[in-house]
């Protein structure tokens, strides 16, 4: 391999669960590293992921567990002192982002994230106008990333991650006016019993499926904001505007309604567009189960008294379902994430264009062990960490993956394998679309 690494890098990963562990089982074939711990509350789990990293290579010996409480930043603090890490890579749930970035600033160590800081929403009009957005807290820190000389990376999984970098690259390369950057999200998946019948399972936390989809969506769009970014926020009820949109390499139509999503928040901060937004193919099974869910109180993170124990609903249906990281041998088919992109081309004609990442699930099972949506989503803090290894990005203060170069990014994600990561990625182009038909 030749990564070129220009600082010895030290990576604390806290989080062993289904992305955490995926990512273990990526990171362990790269050289651009000296140390990987590791490191979650259930130090048996992080065993677990430490011992199926070195089984994938022979000699392997710079995986090591620990035990940590990612809820509180100043454990974070003493066990990234304690490994002496560099690089500080959360890869647990949404709720713990602030104590773990916190803990790495702290620490003295870089830090990336999948996930960013929950929102609020509106007291008064939570359809109408944000409240505390998503990454609010941490973008309010950035002064003091930037006095201490660290970079914390936000949104760097697949999405938010690869669609950001999608949004660069086609700014970049692909347009000379953008109307709308619009992520979408579909799959083809299955999951089946012992007897072969389709059962619900989801392939990513429960937990943050439920923040995510019944959470006021957010919409960014560059007339409201009349030069005031802040001002060109706004939200709309959970699952509006459905469209049908049409997923490549076989997975084919699949509703999309809007949901809330970092993209939003974050391609606005470093890229010109008119109207940023997120749609995701939920089906109307998972629509009707989350309206259901919000229908009972299941959906709150609020504790309740069961019989004298206080149990948050939410945390109840998410341990209620199998675990992400378990269902990869009953699952079937394939996981699109992408970009849409509308508006006049470098040659100042129309242009529609859907920048995307396949992974069928029967690959990242054979080669990894790992289902295809955690799989996907993990691989891309993997090549973060490597470009920043080399030194190809670099930067301070807190930064989303649009402000780095994303050429780099994109070549080594698809070099084959050893050189890069071997996972292609792809770009179709489609009929020019007037993006205000779907709003009419």
């Amino acid at each position: 391999m030749s990564e070129r690494v220009v600082q010895p890098v030290r990576v604390l990963m806290v989080g062993a669960g289904g992305v955490g562990d995926a990512a273990a089982r990526i990171a362990v074939e790269r050289d651009f590293f000296e140390a990987w711990v590791v490191a979650d509350y259930d130090l048996q789990r992080a065993e677990r992921t430490v011992t199926a990293a070195r089984e994938r290579r022979a000699g392997e010996e710079r995986f090591t567990a620990a035990q940590v409480d990612a809820s509180d930043a100043a454990a974070v603090t003493a066990l990234a002192r304690q490994v002496r890490a560099t690089h500080v890579l959360n890869a647990v749930d949404p709720r713990f982002v602030m104590p773990v970035f916190s803990g790495a600033l702290d620490a003295g160590a870089d830090y990336l994230d999948m996930a960013m800081s929950l929102s609020e929403r509106h007291s008064e009009a939570p359809y109408e106008k944000v409240g505390v957005k998503l990454g609010d807290l941490q973008f309010a820190l950035a002064g003091e990333w930037e006095a201490a000389g660290r970079l914390a990376l936000l949104g760097i999984g697949v999405e938010p991650g690869l669609s950001d970098v999608f949004a660069r690259y086609a700014a970049d390369e692909l347009f000379d006016h953008i109307d709308e950057l619009g992520t979408r999200d579909g799959a083809n998946l299955v999951i089946r019993d012992d007897d072969g019948n389709e059962v619900f399972a989801p392939g990513f936390s429960m937990w943050t499926i439920i923040e995510e989809c019944l959470n006021p969506p957010v919409v960014w769009e560059r007339q409201r904001g009349d030069g005031d970014l802040e001002a060109g926020f706004f939200t709309l009820p959970p699952f509006s505007e459905p469209e049908v949109f049409d997923f490549p390499e076989g997975i084919g139509p699949v509703e999309c309604v809007h949901v809330e999503h970092e993209e939003v928040l974050l391609m606005p901060r470093w890229i010109e567009a008119d109207r940023v937004t997120f749609k995701y193919g939920l089906g109307e099974e998972m629509i009707a189960i989350l309206r259901t869910l919000h229908t009972l109180g299941l959906d709150s993170t609020e504790p309740v008294s069961v019989k004298g124990v206080e149990v948050s609903p939410r945390d109840v249906v998410a341990a209620c379902l199998p675990d992400p990281a378990t269902i990869g041998p009953r699952m079937e088919g394939k996981t699109c994430a992408g970009l849409w992109v509308t508006g006049a081309g470098k040659d100042g004609r129309p242009r529609s264009t859907y920048l995307y990442h396949v992974v069928d699930n029967a690959d990242s099972m054979r080669d990894y062990g790992t289902q295809c949506v955690v799989w996907q989503t993990a691989l891309n803090p993997v090549v973060a960490l490597e470009l920043l290894a080399r030194g190809t990005w670099s930067g301070t203060g807190v930064l989303g993956p649009e402000a780095l170069p994303p050429k780099p990014f994109l070549d080594l994600l698809a070099a084959p394998r050893p050189e890069g990561y071997g996972s292609p990625w792809g770009i179709e182009d489609r009929p020019p679309h007037d993006p205000g038909k779907d709003r009419a």
